[in-house]
């Protein structure tokens, strides 16, 4: 154990991570210029492992734990517990208080835009790179009843099931990227829904990850009726996929990812005021009602001033104009490690205060020496 110890709490550990994720930074903020920062942020900075060729090396979340880790058994050093080394004691602290807010971020936090027409109102986020099939049980008279798979099941050959379903949804094929087009030929006897009319042909993907329409194809299996056969469904079709099975009807959606709220916004009022002589937006705000348990809060959004309610921050990001309505646009941020940074970088200064304050009487003594 003590060989164990020694090991973890080297200082060399921390100046090579730390080494290591200057470098993962540079590549990722070149790479950014070709594959755009989703992507590099997931490959680079949010992965355990980062493939060069078929070279495995680590990846921003693995060296931010062994930094971490580092950090923590730096208190195991024995030489540091003294009233001289009291600064670097907090600074330590204030940094793996950083990391610890680093993590939340990374593995609890959400982005997405809450979309909502005048007079309308909203419950849900949609996400903005993850995505969802939904099938909706539509034959109930008062209620629909929603069936979710998540984006990462979207593999090829993976089997779907639940038991809200008499049926079974296989996996075809997904695109992150694909374009509807028309066909020019006869379709075969499995297709069904829009696949007899269409087909999804993959294109590369945009650098903007919001710029892509993903696609899936997959197959019904096992409903006992003629419904059975090859689907398709994009992202934003025009005409919803309806199946029948068994006197039940069904609705199937790929869609952003959507996460509930315990509460809703209702948009009262949106304003814009315009450049002089132009029609590009100067800023713009919404007057909503936060409705929550019976209640009603009327409140005003800006450009600078959000909205914080249950741990989510509402920013007015931007609008839709619309013939007769107008839509407002609310980002819509989670973020667990919030205050993290705010309190570690506060933490840090007090032990870089406290470090100097020790330090400064030795300071003006070898001063003196030299006088």
């Amino acid at each position: 154990m003590k060989k164990i110890t020694s090991f973890l709490k080297d200082p060399k550990i921390f100046v090579v991570t730390i080494v290591w994720m200057m470098v993962i930074v540079a590549i990722g903020t070149i790479q950014q210029k070709y594959h755009g920062l989703f992507t590099v942020q997931e490959r680079y900075f949010s992965s355990w492992i980062i493939w060069f060729s078929f070279f495995p090396t680590p990846g921003g979340r693995l060296t931010l734990i062994v930094m971490l880790i580092n950090l923590s058994f730096s208190f195991f050093n024995k030489s540091i517990w003294k009233i001289k080394k009291l600064g670097i004691v907090v600074i330590h602290l204030g940094a793996i208080l950083l990391l610890i807010g680093g993590g939340l971020t990374a593995i609890f936090s959400s982005e997405g835009n809450m979309v909502i027409d005048e007079g309308q109102q909203a419950n849900h986020v949609e996400d903005y790179f993850y995505f969802e099939l939904a099938v909706i049980n539509t034959s109930k008279s008062n209620f629909d009843e929603y069936t979710i798979f998540d984006q990462p099941l979207f593999e090829e050959n993976q089997i779907l099931t639940h038991k809200n379903l008499n049926f079974e949804i296989e996996i075809l094929n997904y695109f992150d990227n694909c374009q509807p087009l028309q066909r020019n030929s006869a379709p075969k006897m499995q297709y069904k829904g829009m696949l007899k009319n269409i087909m999804l042909q993959k294109i590369p993907s945009e650098k903007e990850e919001n710029r892509n329409r993903p696609g899936i194809i997959y197959q019904i299996s096992n409903s006992g009726s003629n419904a059975d056969g090859v689907y398709a469904n994009f992202l934003n079709q025009a005409i919803p996929q309806t199946v029948s099975i068994k006197e039940e009807s069904y609705e199937v959606v790929l869609r952003r990812k959507r996460t509930y709220l315990p509460f809703s916004i209702q948009l009262i009022d949106f304003k814009k005021v315009l450049h002089p002589g132009t029609n590009i937006a100067k800023s713009y705000s919404s007057e909503i009602n936060l409705l929550e348990n019976g209640t009603s809060r009327n409140i005003i959004i800006k450009m600078n001033e959000p909205l914080r309610h249950k741990g989510y921050t509402f920013y007015q990001s931007s609008f839709i104009d619309g013939s007769s309505i107008e839509t407002t646009v609310l980002a819509a941020v989670k973020n667990y490690g919030r205050l993290y940074p705010y309190i570690s970088s506060i933490i840090m200064c007090i032990g870089l205060l406290f470090h100097l304050a020790i330090k400064l009487p030795d300071l003006f003594k070898k001063v003196k020496t030299r006088l």
